[in-house]
């Protein structure tokens, strides 16, 4: 059955970019121009999903209100003869069927996609983690729906991982089963570097067999003291063969400070209006000696 349903968990509280997501989503960071959740948006759509449900929380509402119409501002665009402008406004609340779910409590992953169950019934269906941007010419959602297809089973999507960064993964054992591709032996949830199966992390993009959704209603409190959908996933692996995929693509953690600088980075010399000034912001910057130091003594708090 082919995927046309995606799930975008955007509750969580943005805690690593205190105190700027005290007022506003960490999903509605801006590169550049546009927000991290738009980024997102468009590959479930550039993958074939027509209908996201994005699951949010308390001080979320700028989201829906960003993927919604606007008619004052279309109103000022269209009376002040700034038709580009209007017609990039307008294509953003045209994007897809999104449809929202409030998660009350943050309870966790597992328990943010369990609050899609209504909404996607007994199909298979992709998640995709706003914290991570992934560029391809094929979308990384779109690889793991093409496995899912073949082999009627969950897929995750896996890289390698640091060791200073594999205490905030999970990690998963799998047996290589045709190149990239992993039958998923187990999966731990932020393990230390010496109890770790690997130094494979799975990063924010599954595609799910509905059976999951039972896996989740029986998964007890886990790391954390939140519903982890790790756990969930070695449960659906007693039941079923579930596949782990080293995708072909770029990504970009922006739920990290250094992974957010560098896509605004990255993002920044792809624009021919952007590029000329950053690229020779960058030479100079890299002519100074600790450079972030020399501007107003600025520490890191």
């Amino acid at each position: 059955m082919e995927v046309k349903k995606a799930v975008i968990p955007a509750a969580g509280l943005g805690t690593r970019f205190l105190p700027a997501t005290k007022a506003m989503p960490k999903e509605m960071l801006p590169l550049i121009d546009r927000p991290v959740i738009q980024y997102v948006v468009e590959e479930a759509i550039a993958s074939g999903i027509d209908d996201i449900l994005i699951i949010t929380g308390r001080g979320k509402r700028a989201i829906e209100d960003y993927f919604d119409d606007s008619p004052e501002l279309e109103l000022h665009l269209k009376e002040n003869g700034k038709e580009k402008l209007l017609k990039v406004v307008q294509d953003v609340s045209s994007l897809a069927d999104i449809h929202y779910i409030r998660q009350k409590e943050p309870k966790g992953l597992g328990d943010a996609v369990l609050r899609a169950e209504k909404h996607i019934g007994d199909e298979p269906f992709a998640v995709l983690l706003g914290d991570d941007i992934i560029r391809n010419s094929t979308p990384c959602t779109r690889q793991l729906i093409d496995i899912s297809g073949r082999y009627d089973a969950s897929v995750l999507a896996v890289e390698e991982v640091p060791p200073e960064k594999i205490s905030s993964y999970g990690i998963i054992r799998g047996r290589e089963f045709l190149d990239s591709l992993y039958i998923l032996e187990d999966i731990v949830e932020k393990p230390s570097v010496e109890d770790a199966p690997s130094n494979i992390g799975a990063i924010g993009r599954y595609v799910f067999t509905p059976e999951i959704f039972d896996c989740l209603k029986r998964t007890a409190t886990g790391v954390g003291g939140e519903i982890q959908l790790t756990d969930a996933i070695r449960m659906l692996m007693q039941q079923q063969q579930v596949y782990a995929y080293a995708f072909e693509g770029k990504r970009y953690d922006t739920g990290d400070k250094a992974g957010y600088v560098q896509a605004i980075i990255d993002f920044a010399l792809e624009r021919p209006s952007l590029r000329e000034g950053v690229m020779s912001h960058l030479r100079e910057a890299m002519k100074v000696e600790r450079y972030a130091d020399r501007i107003h003594g600025i520490r890191e708090p």
